[in-house]
């Protein structure tokens, strides 16, 4: 299970795996919890490359990232 720190965003840490390059048992603390298990459900079994490239540079509002975005980098980082 990797852990990462979120940065800029309501959430404050994301955790999930990566097996065979597909993203399992995602979750958040803090945050838009409705939104953020949906985005769990939504992710479950994706390729880690693809979720990449659809969530890398999302923002929240006026805010240079979002929840979505640091999943992006979570995963960049760990894989």
């Amino acid at each position: 299970m990797f852990e990462y720190k979120t940065s800029g965003t309501c959430s404050t840490k994301i955790r999930f795996d990566l097996r065979d390059g597909r993203v399992r048992s995602l979750s958040f603390e803090d945050g838009c919890d409705g939104n953020l298990k949906a985005l769990g459900i939504l992710v479950e079994g994706m390729d880690a490359d693809e979720l990449v490239k659809k969530l890398k540079g999302l923002r929240c509002g006026r805010r240079k990232t979002s929840c979505a975005d640091q999943l992006a980098k979570a995963i960049e980082q760990f894989k």
